[in-house]
């Protein structure tokens, strides 16, 4: 039997399109002498709907998508849909109104129905919300074969890759106790740093652990802050990858089961990055153009300080949109440096984008001497350097609003965790495309992109950063050094460490406390910012619900008695990662 998986790329919402796609991946599959055809999950709303769900018409009108779409496919392929399902029951016996579902649809008729049995409540998922949990094993048996299915989380629960338990089921072991042939994993698991090692030794070791071969159909794109990088695979029942799917693109993916033999025949296997950078530059490429195309823009626009940040915001949009569709705004002040306009400019003669100079001296005058009674007796401080910042932010807005180009704001994470932005200046956009990228990530990214030759300027990876909303400013006036910052960083927002903890890991006491009332400080500014692109577990985004009106800090050390232990094992929880100690 040869399966075929069609790694799509939705737009949430868009049930005609969405299921056209599935419709032409179903001929494609059939002219590969496929018989089954196994499409991600939700795949015919597209995943995350979010309150689309509680549209009573939106949930019509996917059931009767599915009817039609069931009677368009071809005949004699069966097609496992991502769906929505009413619970019926809902009314008399309590619970959510809704299943998250996979339909199998064969012979122009929905045959079954399959519901997902484990809903993640963590990060940026919130299934409890809309859906009620599945109570079965599900499989279906196609020419003799008995089919496992399974919905995304509901492979996340093997006790012993995690040394426990997130669930009180585990859907593997059931189908196993069944005596399936082999498994399928329907997902939209989102994008993280390094996921997609994780995925694989997880599923790998549930292959091993019962004997059954298992294949996992991913989604692929963007949605909002969410990039769904696709690569889906299969396992033989040795636990090894026999085939793999490209990521960040659309694929269509042949895997032949060999019926004696009960496994997996060896199939195309899409090779892995060479580095974390080139992983990291495919996700955010592809979650600027999904974002930028899927809200219906088709140019975008962006401030282009000569600095290193606006740099790669720049070729990341230009590998994504195509050089005649981004344009470039220098907006230098009395305080600019020659060097930033140099380097700004030799970066779009290096991408081949347009730009345009704005200077803003004479508004920065024109503010002074509007303020000059209400600020008289006062000194030059962080109200008049931000003003330079909100001058920008208007300008690029009102190109914005008359050009209809979506402005693309370009600060990185370690700059938004710490509040080293302006609201209504550079924080302006609809899209930040390296929210989620620490500045030492970025400089990485950058060397690896000038592997090949000169893309960002080399200047502009050697001098120091700065905002130069003052004479001789930089940014380590303010913050420590950036290699100490994101590891404090990334202790404290992704690792979950204490105090204690960083300052045991070599960090000065000092230092660590400063950013720690930093980065509580900025909570307001984050819950202002524009939607960020997410490649970290722990990104500023949908998954962070932290309350801005909160007094933790100040009283965290009264209850702070012992020094917790750094955590020795990080383990992988459910499709993003949290870290626990074993």
């Amino acid at each position: 039997m040869k399966i075929a998986i069609a790694q799509l790329n939705p737009t949430i919402g868009d049930l005609p399109k969405n299921a056209q796609k599935i419709l032409e991946a179903a001929q494609q599959a059939v002219a590969q002498g496929a018989r089954l055809l196994l499409t991600p999950e939700l795949s015919l709303c597209g995943y995350p709907p979010r309150d689309l769900l509680l549209n009573p018409s939106f949930i019509e009108a996917m059931g009767i998508t599915l009817q039609q779409l069931a009677r368009d496919l071809p005949p004699d392929l069966a097609v496992l849909v991502g769906t929505v399902e009413e619970n019926f029951q809902a009314k008399t016996t309590g619970g959510k109104t809704l299943f998250n579902s996979i339909a199998w649809l064969e012979a122009g008729k929905v045959k079954q129905i399959f519901h997902k049995r484990l809903l993640p409540t963590y990060d940026v998922f919130d299934e409890h919300r809309y859906f009620e949990p599945g109570l079965q094993a599900n499989y279906f048996t196609l020419d003799d074969i008995n089919i496992g299915v399974t919905v995304c989380e509901d492979l996340w629960n093997d006790e012993e890759f995690w040394c426990k338990r997130s669930y009180t089921v585990n859907p593997i072991a059931d189908l196993a106790i069944l005596g399936v042939d082999l498994i399928v994993n329907l997902s939209a698991s989102p994008y993280t740093l390094s996921k997609q090692r994780f995925r694989e030794a997880m599923l790998s070791h549930s292959a091993v652990r019962f004997r059954q071969p298992i294949i996992y159909a991913n989604q692929v794109g963007g949605n909002d802050d969410l990039i769904f990088d696709g690569r889906s695979f299969a396992l033989n029942r040795q636990g090894e990858v026999i085939c793999r799917a490209h990521g960040f693109v659309t694929d269509l993916l042949i895997i032949e089961f060999d019926e004696e033999a009960r496994d997996f025949n060896l199939g195309f296997i899409a090779p892995n990055y060479e580095c974390e950078e080139e992983e990291i530059w495919q996700a955010l490429v592809l979650g600027v153009r999904d974002y930028v195309c899927k809200c219906g823009f088709s140019q975008v626009v962006l401030g282009l300080s000569g600095g290193i940040d606006s740099s790669v915001v720049a070729a990341i949009a230009t590998a994504a949109l195509g050089k005649e569709n981004v344009l470039g705004v220098l907006m230098p002040s009395p305080h600019s440096s020659e060097h930033s306009i140099t380097d700004a400019l030799a970066l779009a003669a290096n991408l081949g984008i347009k730009t345009h100079t704005l200077p803003i001296g004479d508004l920065m005058q024109a503010y002074d001497k509007t303020f000059a009674d209400l600020f008289a007796e006062t000194e030059f401080g962080l109200a008049e350097e931000n003003i330079q910042s909100r001058i920008r932010g208007n300008l690029l807005m009102a190109i914005s609003n008359k050009f209809g180009h979506l402005l693309l704001s370009t600060g990185n994470k370690s700059e938004m965790a710490v509040g080293y932005c302006t609201l209504y200046g550079d924080m302006n956009g609809g899209l930040a495309v390296i929210a989620d990228v620490p500045k030492t990530r970025v400089y990485a990214l950058c060397r690896w992109l000038n592997r090949n030759g000169e893309i960002i300027p080399h200047n502009v990876l050697t001098k120091a950063p700065s905002a130069e909303l003052k004479p001789g400013q930089v940014d380590q006036d303010s913050l420590p050094p950036y290699d100490i910052l994101d590891d404090i960083l990334q202790r404290l927002i992704q690792d979950h460490q204490s105090p204690a903890q960083i300052v045991s890991a070599g960090h000065d006491v000092t230092v660590v406390d400063k950013v720690m009332k930093m980065v509580a400080r900025a909570e307001f500014k984050r819950r202002q910012a524009p939607p960020g692109l997410k490649i970290t577990d722990r990104a500023f985004g949908t998954g962070w619900r932290m309350p801005i009106a909160s007094n933790w800090l100040a009283v965290k050390n009264t209850y702070q008695t012992r020094s917790i232990p750094t955590p020795s094992l990080a383990h992988w929880d459910g499709r993003d990662a949290h870290y626990r100690t074993k």
